[in-house]
Protein backbone atom coordinates (compact mmCIF):
# COMPACT_ATOMS: atom_id res chain seq x y z
CA UNK A 1 0.00 0.00 0.00
CA UNK A 2 1.19 3.58 -0.33
CA UNK A 3 1.77 5.70 2.27
CA UNK A 4 -1.74 7.93 0.90
CA UNK A 5 -4.07 4.09 1.84
CA UNK A 6 -3.58 3.69 -1.76
CA UNK A 7 -3.05 0.57 -3.52
CA UNK A 8 0.48 0.94 -5.40
CA UNK A 9 -0.13 -0.27 -8.81
CA UNK A 10 -2.16 0.23 -12.12
CA UNK A 11 -5.71 2.49 -12.21
CA UNK A 12 -7.84 0.32 -13.72
CA UNK A 13 -10.98 1.90 -15.09
CA UNK A 14 -14.24 -0.42 -15.21
CA UNK A 15 -17.29 0.17 -17.07
CA UNK A 16 -19.26 -3.12 -16.76
CA UNK A 17 -19.77 -6.02 -14.45
CA UNK A 18 -16.69 -5.33 -12.95
CA UNK A 19 -18.54 -2.01 -11.12
CA UNK A 20 -20.68 -2.13 -7.67
CA UNK A 21 -23.54 -4.03 -7.53
CA UNK A 22 -22.62 -6.03 -10.62
CA UNK A 23 -22.22 -9.78 -10.89
CA UNK A 24 -18.54 -10.10 -11.25
CA UNK A 25 -17.78 -7.23 -8.61
CA UNK A 26 -17.14 -9.85 -6.36
CA UNK A 27 -13.40 -10.26 -7.56
CA UNK A 28 -13.33 -6.31 -6.55
CA UNK A 29 -14.25 -6.64 -3.76
CA UNK A 30 -11.78 -10.05 -2.92
CA UNK A 31 -8.91 -7.56 -3.87
CA UNK A 32 -9.94 -5.25 -1.61
CA UNK A 33 -9.95 -7.47 1.08
CA UNK A 34 -6.36 -8.72 0.07
CA UNK A 35 -5.27 -5.26 0.03
CA UNK A 36 -4.72 -5.79 -3.65
CA UNK A 37 -7.28 -2.63 -4.43
CA UNK A 38 -9.18 0.21 -3.32
CA UNK A 39 -11.87 2.52 -4.81
CA UNK A 40 -10.64 5.58 -6.10
CA UNK A 41 -13.78 7.18 -7.89
CA UNK A 42 -16.36 7.46 -10.32
CA UNK A 43 -15.07 8.62 -13.57
CA UNK A 44 -16.04 9.37 -17.51
CA UNK A 45 -13.97 8.47 -20.12
CA UNK A 46 -12.19 12.10 -22.11
CA UNK A 47 -13.21 10.59 -25.62
CA UNK A 48 -16.02 8.97 -26.80
CA UNK A 49 -15.59 5.15 -27.41
CA UNK A 50 -18.44 2.53 -27.96
CA UNK A 51 -19.29 0.65 -25.23
CA UNK A 52 -22.15 -1.97 -26.59
CA UNK A 53 -23.47 -5.56 -25.49
CA UNK A 54 -22.56 -9.19 -26.92
CA UNK A 55 -24.00 -12.46 -25.90
CA UNK A 56 -25.55 -12.94 -23.21
CA UNK A 57 -25.79 -8.81 -22.33
CA UNK A 58 -21.60 -9.17 -22.01
CA UNK A 59 -19.97 -5.36 -22.09
CA UNK A 60 -17.58 -4.68 -24.43
CA UNK A 61 -15.50 -1.08 -24.60
CA UNK A 62 -14.60 -1.32 -27.96
CA UNK A 63 -11.11 0.47 -28.72
CA UNK A 64 -12.47 2.97 -31.65
CA UNK A 65 -11.95 6.40 -30.55
CA UNK A 66 -14.66 9.20 -31.55
CA UNK A 67 -17.59 6.60 -31.66
CA UNK A 68 -20.01 6.12 -29.57
CA UNK A 69 -20.61 8.00 -26.15
CA UNK A 70 -18.40 9.25 -23.23
CA UNK A 71 -18.46 5.99 -20.91
CA UNK A 72 -19.06 6.38 -17.16
CA UNK A 73 -17.71 3.63 -14.82
CA UNK A 74 -15.10 3.28 -11.72
CA UNK A 75 -11.70 3.70 -11.35
CA UNK A 76 -9.71 1.19 -8.97
CA UNK A 77 -6.02 1.36 -8.16
CA UNK A 78 -4.78 -2.23 -8.45
CA UNK A 79 -2.02 -4.28 -7.40
CA UNK A 80 0.18 -6.35 -9.81
CA UNK A 81 -1.20 -9.16 -8.15
CA UNK A 82 -4.73 -7.87 -8.39
CA UNK A 83 -4.17 -7.69 -12.04
CA UNK A 84 -3.31 -10.96 -13.22
CA UNK A 85 -6.24 -11.88 -10.98
CA UNK A 86 -8.47 -9.73 -13.64
CA UNK A 87 -6.84 -10.18 -16.74
CA UNK A 88 -7.98 -14.03 -15.88
CA UNK A 89 -11.50 -12.92 -15.26
CA UNK A 90 -11.00 -11.10 -18.14
CA UNK A 91 -9.78 -13.67 -20.39
CA UNK A 92 -6.74 -11.48 -22.08
CA UNK A 93 -4.37 -14.38 -23.24
CA UNK A 94 -7.77 -16.72 -24.68
CA UNK A 95 -8.08 -13.15 -26.82
CA UNK A 96 -11.81 -12.16 -25.25
CA UNK A 97 -10.48 -8.88 -24.10
CA UNK A 98 -7.17 -6.42 -24.25
CA UNK A 99 -5.92 -4.03 -21.37
CA UNK A 100 -4.95 -0.96 -23.40
CA UNK A 101 -4.67 2.42 -21.86
CA UNK A 102 -7.33 4.87 -21.47
CA UNK A 103 -7.83 8.26 -20.53
CA UNK A 104 -10.75 9.83 -17.48
CA UNK A 105 -11.69 12.02 -15.73
CA UNK A 106 -12.67 11.62 -11.85
CA UNK A 107 -15.76 13.20 -11.43
CA UNK A 108 -16.14 14.60 -7.90
CA UNK A 109 -18.71 17.05 -6.50
CA UNK A 110 -20.48 19.72 -8.93
CA UNK A 111 -18.57 22.47 -9.30
CA UNK A 112 -15.14 20.75 -8.91
CA UNK A 113 -12.58 20.78 -11.00
CA UNK A 114 -12.05 17.68 -12.62
CA UNK A 115 -8.94 15.40 -12.82
CA UNK A 116 -7.90 13.99 -15.48
CA UNK A 117 -6.27 10.22 -14.91
CA UNK A 118 -4.13 7.74 -17.20
CA UNK A 119 -6.11 4.36 -16.84
CA UNK A 120 -6.10 1.15 -18.50
CA UNK A 121 -9.06 -0.63 -19.67
CA UNK A 122 -10.17 -4.09 -21.03
CA UNK A 123 -11.38 -3.49 -24.34
CA UNK A 124 -13.00 -6.17 -26.69
CA UNK A 125 -10.25 -7.95 -28.17
CA UNK A 126 -9.89 -6.58 -32.15
CA UNK A 127 -10.46 -9.63 -33.69
CA UNK A 128 -14.16 -9.07 -33.23
CA UNK A 129 -14.99 -5.48 -32.10
CA UNK A 130 -15.98 -3.98 -35.38
CA UNK A 131 -17.95 -6.14 -36.22
CA UNK A 132 -19.69 -6.36 -32.44
CA UNK A 133 -19.63 -2.45 -33.12
CA UNK A 134 -21.69 -3.00 -36.53
CA UNK A 135 -24.00 -6.04 -35.06
CA UNK A 136 -24.70 -3.40 -32.18
CA UNK A 137 -25.83 -0.74 -35.36
CA UNK A 138 -22.89 1.49 -34.75
CA UNK A 139 -24.69 2.30 -31.36
CA UNK A 140 -23.36 2.42 -28.22
CA UNK A 141 -24.37 2.95 -24.41
CA UNK A 142 -23.03 5.95 -21.81
CA UNK A 143 -23.14 3.73 -19.17
CA UNK A 144 -23.57 -0.18 -18.21
CA UNK A 145 -26.41 0.14 -15.71
CA UNK A 146 -28.97 -2.39 -14.53
CA UNK A 147 -31.32 -1.30 -17.34
CA UNK A 148 -28.25 -2.72 -20.03
CA UNK A 149 -27.74 -5.70 -17.80
CA UNK A 150 -31.14 -7.03 -17.99
CA UNK A 151 -30.63 -10.47 -19.55
CA UNK A 152 -27.18 -10.66 -18.25
CA UNK A 153 -25.94 -14.37 -18.11
CA UNK A 154 -23.31 -15.53 -15.46
CA UNK A 155 -20.46 -17.27 -17.26
CA UNK A 156 -21.30 -20.88 -15.27
CA UNK A 157 -24.83 -20.49 -16.91
CA UNK A 158 -23.51 -20.22 -20.60
CA UNK A 159 -22.94 -23.35 -23.07
CA UNK A 160 -19.81 -25.02 -21.83
CA UNK A 161 -19.73 -27.05 -25.13
CA UNK A 162 -18.43 -23.42 -26.99
CA UNK A 163 -15.81 -21.19 -26.15
CA UNK A 164 -16.83 -18.23 -25.19
CA UNK A 165 -14.82 -16.49 -28.58
CA UNK A 166 -17.50 -18.84 -30.21
CA UNK A 167 -20.47 -17.60 -28.63
CA UNK A 168 -19.11 -13.88 -29.51
CA UNK A 169 -18.73 -15.09 -33.20
CA UNK A 170 -22.08 -16.71 -33.37
CA UNK A 171 -23.64 -13.22 -32.18
CA UNK A 172 -21.66 -11.00 -34.37
CA UNK A 173 -23.12 -13.25 -37.06
CA UNK A 174 -26.85 -13.27 -36.04
CA UNK A 175 -28.91 -11.04 -37.95
CA UNK A 176 -29.31 -7.49 -36.50
CA UNK A 177 -32.11 -7.14 -33.63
Amino acid sequence: MGGDGMVDGHFVFTYGTLKRGFSNHGLIQELVRAGDASFVGDARTTCRLPLVCGPYRVPFLLNLPGAGERVAGEIYAVSPRGLARMDELEGTRRGHYERLPISVVLLGDPGSQLVEVAAEAYYANPSYAGELWRRNGERGYSVYSEREATGYVKRKDRPQDITFLEQIRLFVASLQS
